[in-house]
Formats: structure tokens, C-alpha cells, sequence
């Protein structure tokens, strides 16, 4: 399976955003991708208080333009994180949605852990404007299962062994990571869930400056289930690709069982 992902720069112009998205999914088509994925909050990246201008249903303008670029293209597509219409007021769910080659939308995972820290140059406090998710997700890929995950998730092994011990194989992490946590953080957290899980990591990213400051790390990557990074986007906009070979995934889980070596019984509190 040829793989791309969408390396950003997302600002306060939602229409822009998603042009320029979905140009450069095409530009991953191009080069041979199979499957596409966006980064977190691929269509709006800026202040809080137009989150609700900005936030819409999963059968939204953002939803609907990526489930026409997937019929398009013929393509699986990852429409990286979109915020998600609530009825809780002034709160909303940072949203992922996947879907198929026909424009289905197959899959759709709302963020879990939500990035409550205190952490140079500023407070982050996505609980102020963010619902959190309660639901781990999978979806079956011509066989191969997806895990899904947003960001921060990252920084729970717990979500990724769950998604590992449902099957699987390829897991997503599209991010809006800080500069500041992505230089000593992005490469080692990523390298870990896909050694521990023997998974295939595919993390888009946002890159560069946003509104009010914020500075994303970008470095967007493609991770084998040994931890070799396969491919890494270099600062600015693009798209990087990859072939997944599954049939090696197998023998590596073969040949070092970590998860079927598991002891679940002894691991209660």
C-alpha cells in the first residue's frame, strides 16, 4: 500500500485551507498514494473564539469537499481533524473523519486526550473551547485495520495498545504539535507506539506559524513497525510518500511476538 501525507500550514481562512489541503492530496495521488492523510485541524488553526464560526457538522462543506476528492481519486482518505459541531455551547469535538474510495465516510473518531498543559512560551487549554472523545475507533481498510488518534493522544500507550490488540496494522496521528514539545518529543513518541505496537505510524502534521503565536513542528512522518523512519517532511508545505509492506509487518510480529508474548493476567493493579 502507497501511502501520502499532508504536511500544512493551516491559518484563520477556512476555505483556504481546504483548498490548499486538497491540492496537495492531489500532488500525493500523483505520486502513487493509495491512501492520503491530512493533519489536525486541517480546515481552521487559529483563535479560540471563532472555533464556533468555524465548526461544522460531519456532513459539512470540509466533509463533503474530502469525500468528493476520495471518489475523485479512488482514493482511502484521512480528512485529519475538523472541528466538530456540539450542543454543548461554546464546546466542540476535534474531529477526524476517513473515508473510502467512493466517497463513504467509513470511520470517525473524536479526540480523547485533550492538551491541558503548562508548557514555554504559554498555557494551552483545549478543555476551554474542546469536548473530549470517549470512543477508541478502527475501521477496516481492504483488509488492514486502521487505529485512529489525534495529537496529544500520543502520550497515552494505553489508547495505542487497545487499537493494537483490535487489529491494528497502520495507525494514524495527525497533529498540530508545538515547536517547542516536537523537537525533543514528536520523533521518540512516535518511534515508540510503532515499535510497542509493531505498527505502522503515519503522523501528518502542521508546520509553521499560527495566529496568536503558536508555532507548530511539522516534521510530518512515516514510521515502520521496527521504528525506521520510512520518510520525514522537511519544514514548509508538502506531501511525503511511502510503500507499506504488510507482508513484513507479519513477519516482524512473527519473529519478535511482543504482543502475542503479552501476560494480561498479571498486569491488574
Amino acid at each position: 500500500m502507497r501511502v501520502g501525507l499532508v504536511q500544512i500550514n493551516s491559518q484563520e481562512d477556512r476555505q483556504h485551507n481546504v483548498t490548499r489541503a486538497l491540492a496537495l492530496v492531489d500532488e500525493a495521488v500523483a505520486q502513487g498514494a493509495q491512501f492520503v492523510a491530512m493533519p489536525e485541524c486541517v480546515n481552521y488553526l487559529g483563535r479560540g473564539e471563532f472555533h464556533p464560526a468555524n465548526a461544522e457538522t460531519l456532513n459539512g462543506p470540509t466533509a463533503s469537499a474530502f469525500a468528493a476528492a476520495a471518489k475523485r481519486h479512488g482514493i482511502w482518505l484521512h480528512g485529519g481533524s475538523i472541528l466538530e459541531v456540539t450542543n454543548t455551547p461554546g464546546k466542540h469535538y476535534n474531529t477526524n473523519i476517513v473515508f473510502d474510495p467512493h466517497g463513504n465516510k467509513v470511520a470517525v473518531y473524536r479526540k480523547i486526550h485533550l492538551f491541558d498543559v503548562d508548557i514555554a512560551p504559554g498555557s494551552y487549554r483545549e478543555s476551554d473551547t474542546y469536548l473530549p472523545g470517549d470512543q477508541i475507533v478502527t475501521t477496516d481498510m481492504n483488509g488492514v485495520t486502521l487505529g485512529l488518534s489525534i495529537c496529544y493522544d500520543v502520550r497515552f500507550p494505553e489508547l495505542y495498545r487497545l487499537l493494537a490488540l483490535a487489529g491494528a496494522k497502520i495507525i494514524t496521528v495527525p497533529a498540530a504539535f508545538t515547536a517547542f514539545t516536537g523537537k525533543d518529543h514528536w520523533e521518540v513518541l512516535l518511534r515508540a507506539r510503532a515499535i510497542e505496537n509493531q505498527a505502522y505510524v503515519l503522523a501528518p502534521a502542521q508546520w509553521g506559524e499560527h495566529p496568536v503565536g503558536r508555532h507548530c513542528y511539522g516534521r510530518s512522518m512515516i514510521i515502520n513497525p521496527w521504528g525506521t523512519v520510512m520518510a520525514t517532511a522537511p519544514d514548509g508545505e508538502g506531501v511525503v510518500v511511502a510503500t507499506l509492506d504488510m507482508q513484513e509487518l507479519e513477519r516482524l510480529r512473527k519473529s519478535v511476538p511482543s504482543l502475542a508474548n503479552r501476560r494480561p493476567q498479571i498486569y491488574t493493579w
